[in-house]
């Protein structure tokens, strides 16, 4: 009864659109109080959520990205995308899908990526005469890479929910994924450049234009190596390397490309500050969240029933995949991660399923659910920024999207295109 009264009071909450992280919190007390436990419960569960050391990679790699989009690199990786593939027919969706690409390599997030340099792609792709529903669900599709290749937010918050993962593990693990999307996504734009006749944009570069620009490009893209390198080789821990990539940023910004200015800075900080609450009173309502599912003995009560029903680890992750695209469609990734992989990841393990393998289905199925209609996070601004309305850009992002569940199948099916980068550099 009272399980129910938590589920349903977080599906009212949520459908009211009462922000998720009230709607979460208001729910665990809801529930608390209908199951005896004193309110005060509720307040040390909140602050017991944020007490976390690995938390604190959190407010760095969102500051990180931040001065890399005040000094100007969205327009660094742009030029240096554009100089490859620009002169293709359907030359500037390429150049969209690798500019957000490189940038997934900095922000760790979707949304990020969809507001910053997608609202400049946006930009250029209308004034070059693509549609621009076309060019905001290209746009949207692959921003949903950020949450996947290296640093992650959620792979951070993942690996505190599931301690058979680390984060560097989790970092590792999403490149091969990540590039399968974005690659996938431009096979779909070689399709649809042709069969739509979208042309190319200027002749290709020489040979002295292609190192001028790859080695202005260079110092932003060595960011997101020398944070899996050192992370790996055990250099420094993630919470250091978020560190480290905040006083890279602002040498590159301040130094280096000299597009950022000291008189930016409290604005910066301010964008970041803001960002950061907002990511930890999720992270402290879904917290209270998981205690009461534990207190309640939801994980456990599951456990057996899906065990009672004798599937097979395939059927199971079908099962899962299923259960989070629905999911996804109502709830962001991040109270996602929190509320679902406490009761799911000790079963994917009961089943022999690899924990890393699990991981990453979990993560890709919960960021396309960003993109999923009707009201997936990334769809509502990324038609913000391209001033269309939904309906339009949701004609044209059912192919990308049926291209990315796909991709999903194939991560589903060959756990090895998940586990096998993080085996080989485990082994050396």
């Amino acid at each position: 009864m009272i399980t129910a009264l938590l589920f349903g009071s977080l599906i009212l909450l949520l459908a009211l659109g009462v922000p998720v992280a009230f709607s979460i919190g208001m729910a665990s007390l809801l529930a608390m109080v209908a199951n005896g436990l004193v309110p005060i419960s509720m307040a040390q569960k909140l602050l017991t959520g944020v007490d976390s050391f690995p938390l604190m990679a959190l407010p760095f790699f969102l500051l990180a990205a931040e001065l890399m989009t005040g000094g100007a690199l969205a327009e660094v990786l742009l030029r240096f995308a554009a100089m490859f593939v620009g002169h293709r027919r359907g030359g500037l969706g390429y150049t969209n899908i690798l500019t957000l690409t490189f940038f997934s390599g900095i922000s760790g997030s979707a949304l990020a990526d969809a507001a910053g340099p997608g609202s400049i792609l946006i930009r250029m792709m209308r004034k070059s005469g693509y549609p621009v529903a076309y060019a905001a669900a290209l746009t949207a599709s692959t921003a949903v890479v950020g949450p996947i290749i290296p640093p992650s937010i959620i792979m951070i918050i993942y690996a505190l929910q599931d301690q058979n993962v680390s984060v560097v593990s989790l970092f590792i693990a999403g490149i091969i994924p990540g590039l399968l999307i974005s690659g996938a996504l431009m096979g779909y734009n070689f399709w649809s450049s042709h069969r739509r006749n979208f042309r190319g944009e200027g002749q290709a570069p020489d040979l002295r234009t292609i190192l001028a620009t790859t080695w202005r490009a260079l110092p932003a893209l060595v960011l997101p190596v020398i944070i899996v390198v050192g992370i790996h080789g055990g250099v420094f821990t993630p919470t250091e390397a978020s560190v480290i990539a905040v006083f890279y940023a602002l040498v590159c910004g301040l130094w280096v490309y000299r597009t950022l200015k000291w008189s930016m800075l409290p604005g910066i900080l301010a964008r970041s500050a803001l960002m950061t609450a907002a990511v930890l009173l999720i992270v402290a309502m879904c917290s209270a969240f998981a205690w009461v599912l534990t207190v309640l003995k939801v994980p456990q009560g599951l456990a057996l029933w899906i065990g009672g029903m004798g599937l097979d680890p395939i059927t199971f992750l079908l099962a899962v995949n299923i259960l989070l695209l629905l999911f996804g469609i109502f709830i962001e990734p991040l109270p996602g991660v929190m509320v679902l992989v406490p009761i799911l990841a000790p079963m994917a393990v009961a089943l022999g399923i690899d924990p890393i393998h699990f991981a990453i289905v979990v993560i890709v199925n919960l960021t396309i659910g960003m993109i999923t209609p009707p009201v997936g996070g990334l769809l509502f601004v990324t038609a913000m920024v391209a001033k269309i309305k939904l309906s339009e850009l949701n004609k044209e992002l059912y192919p990308m999207l049926a291209v990315q569940l796909v991709v999903l199948g194939l991560l589903t099916l060959i756990p090895s295109l998940s586990t096998w980068l993080p085996s080989v550099l485990r082994a050396h």
